[in-house]
């Protein structure tokens, strides 16, 4: 691969070139926090009412949970209107638990439940809540920037068997491939 610095612009070129590339990188990274096309998230969200523990039921694989198991997250509305986000597993191959710290931020409108979640300092990336209990706030489903990240979360660690078929019958009618869900075991004490 060829150093941009190594090719014979002119220094406003290079830094021309340089920015093109920096807005290509932000534009892309932008992306990725908008529900994929198609996709409603929920209206008239409350964070308040969102706010505490909830456990992971079950989700897609990815690589930052892979293996884990006893997954739940904490929310916390912090002062400046950004959400703390707490992401806590058992890592049975390690023998320990792990724990990520993360900032959400509202993409827009704060009672629409589009979300945009950093573990990683400037890189964002979506939490659009598609389905909730807007009655009592006990079980959300919530699909990442596109249709290989998906989460169901319950305040409980198990859900109601009717729950969870309609849960698996939106997930299905959005486009998600709901045989590839990790259930996710909870037999461990994960006070505090």
């Amino acid at each position: 691969m060829t150093n941009i610095n190594s090719l014979h612009f002119p220094e406003v070129g290079r830094k021309l070139l340089h920015g093109i590339l920096l807005a290509g990188i932000l534009a892309l990274a932008a992306c990725a926090t908008q529900p994929p096309e198609g996709i409603h998230v929920v209206d008239g969200f409350e964070l308040a009412r969102y706010e505490g523990r909830w456990y992971e039921i079950a989700r897609l694989d990815h690589r930052f949970e892979r293996g884990l198991t006893d997954v739940s997250a904490r929310y916390q509305r912090q002062p400046d209107g950004s959400v703390e986000v707490i992401n806590r597993g058992y890592d049975p191959v390690r023998g320990k638990w792990r724990e990520a710290v993360g900032r959400a931020l509202f993409t827009g409108d704060p009672e629409r439940a589009s979300l945009k979640v950093s573990f990683f300092g400037p890189f964002y990336g979506g939490y659009n809540i598609i389905a909730l209990d807007r009655s009592a706030y006990r079980w959300a489903m919530v699909l990442g920037p596109d249709r290989d990240y998906l989460w169901i979360l319950a305040r409980d660690r198990q859900v109601p068997e009717p729950v969870r078929d309609e849960l698996l019958a939106q997930a299905r009618a959005v486009g998600i491939d709901t045989d590839r869900l990790i259930w996710v075991s909870h037999t461990r004490d994960d006070a505090p």
